[in-house]
Formats: structure tokens, sequence, C-alpha cells
């Protein structure tokens, strides 16, 4: 059977998750998170103009011995999943190979969120231990690349991050994937760049290298709200992406995110809320070199810090922390890819749902 890897509310009903999970409906703080989000570094060698996390780059990473330390304190809360990324680059840090191979050894589910670079010096880890590893693209020429991905030296390290693709891809147990962020912006000069014409070009692209699937997503700002493109891009993308439909296969997958469905129904870029208190703060959260945070969408907020990980014992961490200190009403009025899963825990919480209905684990990654 195959699963929609997007459909996270589908994903709370897994049965070894389930406990936690109601514990998290009912409002009971619960003993670990399921999922962390650990970013090891901050440092990264691309340059991205977009880049969500520029004011927070370079401002500190765990040293090697602290991160592998972290790893062993994952395995001991029982998390089930955890997800390399960052503010930085993960795969920058030299103890990130160690931290894979800790957590695979310990059977944790593995995500790498990576702009691919560095794939080749940790191609072994990788391949035996990533459940997936995303390399974040947003192109399909060189050119564009270049434009929207820059080293710090101004230059396209395209033909690159596609040759270390090529190389998991040969040797991966896990699944590869290809992400296409939907960009343009306009030039000191007046001119529009945008990278929405390659869609296609990118998705047969991913195809041709090997990758599991091909992802399309909006574009954030800085505060997390999805930026508006005109209707035309729009068209654009979907008549792409409509062609791309004859690449598909059991081995090949088109993924459409929720900010692209969002874009197609206008919704704007606001998603208001109208609870006070996120219980899927209690089944994931961030963990990163300036602090442990309720969530990867404050990353950075002072006011979503629950503790420092450089410093001290996740379980305390968890143990000593409020996760109720943001108000999804008021602090959480962007783009949430968790809000369906929020209004399904307060549905099991109201015993509107029954039991889970799945007969095993098939995606940890809630």
């Amino acid at each position: 059977m195959t699963h929609d890897r997007l459909d996270l509310v589908t994903k709370l009903y897994q049965p070894s998750g389930w406990p936690r999970v109601l514990q998290a409906a009912s409002g009971t703080p619960s003993p670990a998170p399921l999922v962390v989000d650990l970013d090891p570094t901050t440092f990264c060698d691309l340059a991205c103009p977009e880049c969500i996390s520029g004011k927070l780059l370079n401002q500190g990473r765990f040293t090697p011995e602290r991160l592998v330390a972290l790893a062993e304190e994952l395995v001991a809360l029982s998390v089930r999943a955890v997800v390399l990324i960052g503010g930085g680059e993960p795969l920058a840090h030299r103890g990130t190979r160690r931290v894979l191979t800790i957590l695979g050894e310990a059977g944790l589910a593995i995500g790498v969120v990576t702009n691919g670079t560095m794939i080749k010096q940790n191609l072994a880890e990788l391949a035996k231990y990533a459940t997936w590893v995303r390399v974040s693209m947003d192109a399909g020429t060189a050119e564009t690349y270049g434009l929207f991905r820059p080293d710090r030296k101004g230059r396209s390290v395209f033909d690159k991050v596609v040759g270390n693709m090529r190389l998991l891809a040969a040797e991966k147990k896990g699944a590869l994937g290809y992400s296409f962020l939907v960009m343009s912006r306009r030039e000191p000069d007046g001119r529009t760049v945008t990278n929405h014409h390659e869609v296609l070009r990118a998705a047969e692209l991913a195809h041709d290298i090997g990758c599991d699937y091909f992802e399309t997503k909006a574009m954030f700002d800085d505060d997390h709200h999805i930026v508006q493109v005109p209707t035309e891009i729009l068209e654009s993308v979907d008549r792409q992406l409509a062609d791309a439909a004859r690449l598909e296969s059991d081995r090949f997958q088109l993924v459409n995110s929720s900010t692209l469905a969002s874009l197609r129904t206008r919704v704007g870029p606001v998603q208001p809320k109208d609870y006070h208190r996120c219980r899927i703060a209690e089944l994931r959260t961030l963990i990163t070199p300036s602090g442990v945070y309720v969530c990867s969408y404050h990353r950075g907020n002072p006011l979503a810090r629950i503790g420092d990980a450089v410093t001290d014992d996740l379980a305390d961490i968890w143990q000593d922390s409020d996760r109720g200190i943001v108000d999804p009403s008021r602090d959480c009025r962007f783009h949430c890819a968790r809000h369906g899963s929020n209004l399904e825990l307060e549905r099991i919480d109201r015993r509107e749902t029954d039991g889970p209905p799945l007969s095993q684990d098939y995606d940890p990654f809630i």
C-alpha cells in the first residue's frame, strides 16, 4: 500500500506513536517528542538570496562531542524519528556522520534536508541509514541554480550537486527527493528573475538522476507567510507538472506540497487559528545550537525557546519546559503544515474518532 508522505493527519494513527498522541490530544505533557528536527550547525557553504534562515546563519554549532551526546540522548528518550536540517547545512558538520550511525544503528528513522554539496563526503552513512534525503535544488539548469543558490563566491555548483545525487541514487536504501521552491525576485536594475519555467526540466532531471520523488513548493517570506505569485506563473507551473505526470511510476512520484495547494486555492498568506495551544508541540520539537525551540517555524524566536541543548541534557529540558508558551491564535498566523494535525488532535480529545485504525507503522515523520 502506498501512503501519501504529506498526509500528516493519518500518520497520527500509527500504533507505536498512539500512546503519546493520546497524551498530546488530552493536553497531558508527553514524556518525549516523537520527532525531532536537529540543526547540527548554522554554517552554510551557499549564499542563497532568498534563504529564510539568512539572519540565523553562522551563529554557532555543536561541538562534535556534544552532537554525539545529543544523538545518544535522543535514542534514550525513545524518539522515533530525527530530521537533520537547519538554518545551516547539516552535512557541513564533521560530526554528522557519527550521528547518522548512532541513530541508524538504534533503529531511528532519519530524514536529511541538504543542499547536496557534501553528499559525497557523507555518502556511506547516508546510503545506509537515511530513511530519506531531500535535496534543495530549485532549478533545472546550472544558470538558474546560480541565480538562486550561488556559493559564497557567487558560482553555480549545480553540476557538482547533480553528480552527488547520482552517487547517492546508486547506493541508497532510503528515498531521494528533488525539491523545487518556486521563486522570483526583482533585481536592482528592475529585471525580474524567476525559476518557474524550469519545473518540467527539473522533474525530468530528477527522474533521470534516479530520485524517488520530485516536490514542488511555494516560497515563504521571513515570517513564514506564503508568498503569493501571479496567476500566469502558477498556471505555468501546473502545465509543467501535468506534462511531468508521464514520468510517474511506482518508483517516481510527483509531490505537491500543501503550500502550492494554498496558492491554487488563493487562501492568502494568513492561516487563522482559533486554538491557543499547539498540541503538536508535545510530539515534535527543534534543537539548534542557539537553543531548543517549540517548533521549526519559530527557529531563533526567543519567545519560543524552551532550553539550551549546548549545556543541558535533553531529558531535563523536556521535563522542565512549557511547550505552551506559543499561542497559535496569536503567534502562528502563517501557513503551518501541522494545522490539520492540531485540529485532528482536538477531535481525538473529544472522542470523535476511534483508536488507531492502522495495523502497522509506515512513516514516523508526523
